[in-house]
């Protein structure tokens, strides 16, 4: 008897990571299971030996990105052995200027607007980047109200430099938001 070779099954990250890249490209909507396997050129049939159903694929996506998000990312920056500024900073390179992570975030962004399941995620991964935030701006501003100030500008220019379309006056967009976060981790005390 000949021994037959079956085709191999696509794996379940790959359906992930489609997901993630329609998502961060042309948002939740475009999110289809028919339309991912056709990006993927297979069947939609191996879809369900992974996932019961789109919502399951959505929230295997979420699941991705909170961990690429906020784990790695401050896996990253802890064992990196950086001083508590280029930490912050970096946190947020990693996060808000990757080709990667930056267009998901965006999309979840929009996403979290409509559903509240999401909008909770959001919410989390915030409150973990903000943690960071007030972390490294206590390590040198000892007012929790100042800190919490800072933290929240630092973060609102970070998301908000995505979304403004003003020019700078002869500057670029990176010499001023490299010169607001001088200005928000700033030690006046030394």
């Amino acid at each position: 008897m000949e021994h037959v070779v079956g085709t191999a099954r696509t794996p379940r990250v790959r359906w992930v990571e489609e997901g993630l890249a329609v998502l961060a490209s042309s948002g939740i909507d475009a999110v289809r299971i028919e339309a991912l396997a056709k990006r993927i050129g297979v069947t939609k049939g191996g879809f369900y030996g992974y996932f019961a159903d789109r919502d399951a694929l959505l929230t295997a996506m979420l699941d991705v990105w909170e961990s690429e998000a906020t784990d790695q990312v401050l896996e990253r920056v802890e064992h990196a052995g950086l001083d508590p500024r280029t930490k912050a900073r970096v946190a947020g390179l990693l996060t808000f200027s990757s080709n990667r992570l930056l267009p998901i975030d965006l999309a979840i962004r929009d996403w979290a607007r409509r559903d509240d399941d999401v909008a909770e995620r959001l919410r989390r991964v915030d409150n973990a980047r903000m943690a960071l935030l007030r972390e490294t701006i206590g390590v040198f501003c000892e007012d929790p109200d100042e800190v919490e100030a800072r933290s929240l500008l630092a973060f609102c220019a970070t998301i908000g430099s995505h979304f403004l379309a003003a020019d700078h006056d002869g500057r670029t967009r990176v010499e001023v938001l490299t010169r607001a976060a001088d200005l928000l981790f700033e030690d006046r005390n030394r």
